[in-house]
């Protein structure tokens, strides 16, 4: 379903990096954009950039991990302004420092809530209104690391792994009611998280560059939208591979925890 021009627009994890940077690329005069942070005063630098551009704000500061917060405001900015499209991008990376560290319970626990349930918390409250209009898009924001799990950063490859996992599973379902399902999957954009990951960063995009990039895809109707495309084909790659050869590519990347313990 093409949403080449929605008016109603969230954005979660809209204070930094790609949220940002998307709610810049959507704001123009006629849009009403909410956007969802955690950080008021970075979220609110952001609402006044998209104001300056034209664009009427609504800002919530709520963490994606409280689900009742996330019914309770979607419900009522959805009330006010029918949300056209959805773009779920909050979430949080976690990496293993060294052969030594190791993701426990509370850590794996922390960054799937975030990124699989705060995902989650976003989208069904939002997709049971567009079923019953029988329109709207939503997009979710994913990783190339769910194409292919790297020992560097486990968590986070699984619950990206899952947001992607879920937009396959329900985009016939929700297709048949008029609603639209893009999942996007980023490499290496420049951004606060991008500057704290260890390994390589191959073919790094500004975080501009990737909102202009998926805003076209989004307008186009894509349901899956994976760059830089040498990078996406690369991870397509490895899943082809006997896992010990892929698992030794990855480890030529830097894409392994390393230290004294790491082989």
């Amino acid at each position: 379903m093409r949403n080449a021009f929605p008016r109603h627009i969230v954005i979660t994890g809209a204070s930094a990096g790609i949220g940002r940077a998307l709610a810049l690329v959507y704001a123009r005069s006629g849009a009403i954009l909410g956007l969802i942070g955690r950080d008021t005063t970075a979220l609110e630098s952001s609402a006044s950039d998209c104001r300056a551009l034209g664009a009427k704000v609504v800002t919530a500061t709520i963490d994606v991990r409280d689900a009742a917060a996330m019914q309770h405001w979607l419900d009522e900015f959805d009330t006010a302004y029918p949300i056209d499209l959805l773009i779920a991008n909050a979430g949080v990376a976690s990496t293993l420092a060294s052969a030594a560290d190791w993701e426990g319970l509370e850590r794996t626990a922390r960054v799937v809530d975030t990124n699989f349930y705060g995902t989650m918390h976003a989208v069904l409250p939002v997709v049971d209104q567009m079923r019953k209009r029988r329109r709207g898009r939503i997009a979710m924001v994913a990783s190339i690391a769910a194409l292919r799990g790297m020992a560097i950063s486990p968590a986070y490859c699984a619950s990206k792994a899952a947001v992607k996992a879920y937009a396959d599973s329900v985009r016939p379902i929700l297709r048949r009611d008029g609603v639209g399902m893009t999942v996007i999957l980023p490499g290496f954009v420049k951004t606060a998280m991008s500057d704290v990951f260890p390994g390589d960063k191959l073919f790094m995009w500004s975080a501009d560059q990737a909102a202009a990039h998926i805003r076209r895809k989004i307008d186009a109707g894509r349901a899956e939208i994976a760059f830089p495309g040498l990078l996406a084909f690369g991870m397509r790659l490895l899943t082809l591979l006997p896992p010990t050869v892929a698992d030794a590519i990855l480890n030529r990347l830097s894409y392994q925890p390393r230290g004294k313990d790491a082989n």
